[in-house]
């Protein structure tokens, strides 16, 4: 019985939004590929009518994904090539396709990386803020509570931190943001990346919060945010007094913004739940 060697996962990065972003070894491997596995197949299609391309396209999104990661592994398992693309920029980075990659694996597949434009680094790199260490949360959750309990968990990391965010909800998060991290933490808010409205804003998370409260930013939204200082945070009660009303003013529990404060500074937690106390009263 002969057994086929089984074909080759590629993960193609296609551009955020400038079209001549896209790399030529992405296009010959969308070219060469026997099936192309698309978050929005309609997208695909222009992408690949573009560039002169006629392949099968397959959709694979977040509520289909568990069914097609089973039918890719069999294709590959057949000795099939396929290409995985989503919306846009790189598959699986808070997109779908971790699951395929994952069934690729199990399946004995080859999994290579045809790598490209990138929302997440792009923002970095343009925000002015430290790039030798970060920490890519993703969306945000939607619900408040774990929202905040997200923010306060990673509070006291010195990496820099990147979101990304709906332009519906950034008001909201960076509001959250300045109060759980302090308002003088620096930050950039990147919108619209490599397209013809591009913005990018830097300034303190108070003043972004300040500006964004009343005009939403339009398309898709990076926030990158400055890591913790490395000396914590300040030991003057008036400061700590003034950090605690404002975590408290967002709807964190007592006892969840001494845990946010006592993460970020020296003092011991008893003293700091005391100071939160009386910013309460």
């Amino acid at each position: 019985m002969t057994t086929s060697t089984p074909g080759t996962l590629y993960v193609v990065a296609s551009s955020i939004g400038n079209s001549g972003d896209l790399s030529p070894r992405a296009i010959e491997t969308l070219r060469t590929a026997d099936v192309v596995l698309a978050e929005d197949t309609r997208s695909a299609r222009k992408l690949l009518l573009a560039h002169g391309i006629d392949r099968r396209t397959q959709s694979c999104f977040d509520a289909n994904e568990p069914e097609r990661a089973e039918e890719a592994a069999a294709l590959l398992r057949a000795g099939q090539n396929l290409a995985l693309v989503s919306e846009a920029g790189t598959p699986a980075v808070s997109d779908p396709g971790y699951r395929v990659v994952r069934a690729a694996i199990a399946a004995g597949a080859r999994v290579v990386p045809v790598p490209g434009p990138s929302a997440v680094l792009a923002a970095l790199v343009a925000s002015g803020l430290p790039t030798d260490s970060f920490f890519f949360a993703g969306f945000p959750p939607r619900k408040t509570g774990a929202r905040r309990s997200l923010f306060a968990r990673l509070g006291h990391l010195g990496a820099t931190l990147v979101f990304y965010e709906s332009p519906h909800r950034v008001a909201g998060t960076l509001a959250e943001l300045a109060a759980v991290l302090g308002p003088m933490r620096p930050a950039c808010l990147a919108r619209e990346l490599t397209k013809t409205h591009e913005e990018i804003v830097r300034g303190s998370l108070g003043e972004l919060a300040q500006r964004y409260s009343g005009d939403r930013p339009l398309g898709e939204v990076t926030l990158v945010v400055g890591g913790a200082p490395e000396e914590g945070g300040t030991d003057d009660d008036d400061a700590l007094v003034e950090r605690a009303r404002a975590l408290l003013a967002v709807g964190m529990s007592a006892r969840d913004a001494a845990d946010t404060l006592a993460a970020e500074g020296h003092r011991p937690r008893r003293d700091i739940y005391q100071l939160v106390l009386a910013a309460r009263r």
